[in-house]
């Protein structure tokens, strides 16, 4: 699967996101080792703390049907429409990547039209994980 391919399903997974108070709908699609797919979008709540990120949807959903081995994600998101800027995860979204990804996991942001790609260990250096618990 290409980049901008699961930067589609992505921006097809942004149209499910719920964000009533603040019109930032975000979409990601989180692409397996073996080649599947897991999408997710932002689910807001009235109380903000438990507001679940897109990137954290697709990952506890692949998770939940017992993956562990992921290859990339692709965000898109922004207000309006059609996002037109890059949407970057947050620091919660960051950890929770490290915990089931290694540095050179592949993280693409942008639109259905370009992208950028990072790596995990580029938006998260020196990053607390299983090793440090040792």
């Amino acid at each position: 699967m290409t980049d901008l391919e699961l930067m589609q399903l992505a921006a097809e997974a942004r149209k499910m996101a719920y964000a009533p108070y603040s019109g930032f709908r975000v979409g990601a699609a989180l692409l397996t080792s073996e080649g599947r797919v897991y999408t997710g979008c932002n689910i807001e709540n009235a109380a903000y703390g438990p507001t679940n990120c897109a990137e954290r949807t697709a990952f506890f959903k692949a998770v939940s049907e017992g993956e562990r081995s992921f290859a990339a994600i692709a965000i898109t998101g922004g207000g309006g429409e059609d996002p037109n800027t890059l949407c970057a995860p947050c620091g919660v979204c960051r950890q929770v990547m490290a915990e089931f990804c290694d540095g050179a996991f592949r993280v693409i942001l942008g639109t259905p039209a370009a992208v950028e790609v990072h790596t995990l260990q580029d938006l998260l250096p020196l990053s607390f994980g299983k090793s440090d618990l040792a």
